[in-house]
């Protein structure tokens, strides 16, 4: 299902979004200039178990890339996230 989610960025309120049947999660951070710090991956209930905050923490971890910034994985999930993906480690701060 994660190929089909659409991952929206809201800057002004610094997270990622996507909404399924009518619920929203998130991904928010911190814009510290040179490192994000992500720090609370919410994904409602109903939406639990679909990938959906796996998603929207990869497209967060492809933003950082893409913005040459390094990540401080401040939520549990974004933590457990990276020591399970190596491809991202050379974004840790």
């Amino acid at each position: 299902m994660t190929d089909a989610m659409n991952i929206t960025h809201n800057q002004s309120a610094q997270r990622f979004n996507i909404t399924i049947d009518g619920k929203t999660g998130y991904l928010s951070y911190q814009d510290l200039g040179d490192r994000l710090v992500f720090d609370h991956t919410i994904v409602p209930q109903a939406l639990g178990g679909r990938g959906v905050g796996s998603a929207l923490v990869k497209h967060g971890l492809d933003f950082a890339r893409d913005q040459h910034k390094k990540v401080v994985p401040q939520c549990s999930f974004v933590a457990n996230y990276l020591s399970k993906h190596p491809e991202y480690q050379d974004l840790k701060a």
